[in-house]
């Protein structure tokens, strides 16, 4: 006697819960999609960013910058400024 129920619900093959695991995939399925309409959502920001005028390289280093600790930042910049001033820029 199998430890699985037979109902086609619960069908499970090799101990797998095939119901189980067509969800998981099928999630991960629908979230890449969202994803990929997302990317597409912030390809046509930085177009109408670069149309009015704007530098999307800085924004996108902006961006960067913002996702980072303030202590981080600091630090960096302040061997940014140091390392300038070394080269004499």
């Amino acid at each position: 006697m199998s430890d699985f129920p037979s109902d086609h619900n619960s069908a499970a093959t090799g101990g797998i819960a095939a119901d189980r695991l067509r969800s998981i995939i099928e999630r991960v399925e629908r979230l890449e999609e969202e994803r990929k309409a997302l990317q597409g959502d912030i390809k046509d920001i930085f177009s109408e960013a670069k149309s009015a005028g704007f530098d999307v390289k800085v924004i996108k280093q902006i961006i960067r910058i913002r996702k980072q600790e303030p202590a981080d930042v600091e630090e960096q910049e302040t061997l940014l400024d140091v390392y300038r001033r070394a080269l004499g820029m």
